[in-house]
């Protein structure tokens, strides 16, 4: 996602955003990082998929089951992996290479927005205040960078 903005002052700024697959590392994340790798998912993944092979396995043959409990049983499934999709973290960049009269220094703001349906309405505002302010808003999720 690219958008051009053009403050007051004359300077264009490009704000960018794209999804990372990661969660950025910050100093408040290691303390809780307590696996630090996959195997507890993937162990409680094979317990799970055990269970339901048992539960299949002992149902009686003419039990009959529900046209709608298929689909519940797919949502049910699909409910973690859909939320991680649609909360992964956006980085949003919002930078200029200053003024061809060289009145203003070129600028980099950097920042984290959670959510696929919150990037967009975040952008929208870092952009307003880039047009009626110059810079994007201190109290946002942008901060600058040198």
């Amino acid at each position: 996602m690219n958008r051009l903005v053009r403050g007051n002052d004359g300077r264009e700024w490009v704000i960018r955003a794209h999804m990372e697959w990661r969660q950025p590392a910050t100093a408040d994340d290691f303390e809780h990082d307590a696996a630090a790798n996959y195997t507890p998912g993937i162990m409680m993944a094979g317990v799970a998929l055990a269970l339901a092979g048992a539960l299949v396995l002992s149902m009686p043959d003419r039990l009959v089951i529900p046209e709608f409990v298929p689909y519940g049983l797919l949502l049910v499934a699909l409910f973690f992996p859909l939320r991680w999709v649609l909360r992964r973290p956006w980085t949003v960049v919002a930078e200029t290479d200053g003024d061809p009269a060289g009145d203003h220094p070129s600028e980099r703001w950097v920042g984290t927005v959670s959510g696929v349906f919150n990037i967009n309405g975040e952008v929208k505002r870092i952009a307003k205040s880039i047009a009626q302010h110059d810079l994007p808003d201190f109290e946002g999720p942008l901060h600058p960078v040198e």
